[in-house]
């Protein structure tokens, strides 16, 4: 069986607060590993500032060179929140009330809670479409391949699994974690020959310390578990030639 077309995506995350280290960015991994499970690769990540301009800018160079771009961040009910602003001028749509969203939220809020404020998240591209949100209310949307996404980690998680029939994925990205008790450098020139006999499989090596353990982590991704099986089994070997103690494989 002949694999699909590789599906690439990015994501671009927004806001000053990250940018600071105010905020840590959690949502990169959520996301990445949630494309990975559909089948979509995330090959490149910005954290850009809440500014206009450059968010307009980043778009429009991300949006022609992959299949899917993510945004998280920047559509809430503050000032500084300009995500869905910025994403009208991207696309030469009208910014306003978008009438689902304004319904949405209208139903989701106590009488007489529905103020100005909250009125602002239902402000977006009028020609977007609506990401379901079942945490909060407020909807994410997208327009085209441009899909806009909270910054809260939780919500944005919650919202996902409302994109499953909206994103074509290509094969789900496998991968297999080996932690070892090593050093890197002890490893380096068997792990190379694996991954030069290997070329269809994505191999990294990362350092750790964990609960007074210094190891090595070697994880394996790919498409074909047939693939991920055979390097596998040629890292034991050459682990088990050099007596190199495993401490879990997942």
């Amino acid at each position: 069986m002949t694999n699909k077309k590789e599906i690439i995506a990015s994501i671009i995350i927004i806001g000053n607060e990250v940018l600071s280290g105010r905020t840590k960015d959690l949502n990169t991994s959520t996301l990445s590993i949630w494309l990975n499970s559909i089948g979509i690769s995330v090959q490149e990540v910005r954290v850009i500032p809440d500014i206009e301009r450059k968010i307009i800018d980043t778009v429009n160079s991300l949006r022609t060179k992959f299949d899917y771009v993510f945004t998280t961040g920047g559509i809430g009910p503050t000032h500084d929140d300009i995500t869905a602003e910025s994403i009208s001028k991207v696309f030469n749509s009208k910014y306003d009330f978008h009438d689902e969203a304004f319904s949405i939220l209208e139903k989701y809020y106590e009488p007489g809670e529905f103020n100005e404020g909250r009125q602002k998240m239902a402000k977006m591209p009028t020609i977007a479409k609506l990401i379901l949100n079942p945490s909060s209310g407020a909807p994410g949307f997208y327009v085209e391949n441009v899909f806009c996404l909270p910054g809260v980690p939780s919500i944005l998680k919650s919202m996902l699994g409302g994109l499953n029939n909206v994103l074509v994925g290509g094969d789900p990205i496998l991968s297999r974690t080996i932690n070892l008790k090593t050093y890197e450098s002890e490893i380096a020139k068997p792990l190379t020959n694996v991954q030069n006999n290997n070329k269809d499989v994505e191999i990294g090596s990362y350092p750790f310390f964990r609960q007074g353990k210094l190891g090595v982590s070697i994880v394996l991704r790919c498409v074909d578990k047939v693939k991920i099986d055979n390097c596998n089994s040629q890292i034991l070997e050459f682990i088990k030639e050099k007596n190199i103690e495993i401490i879990e494989i997942d």
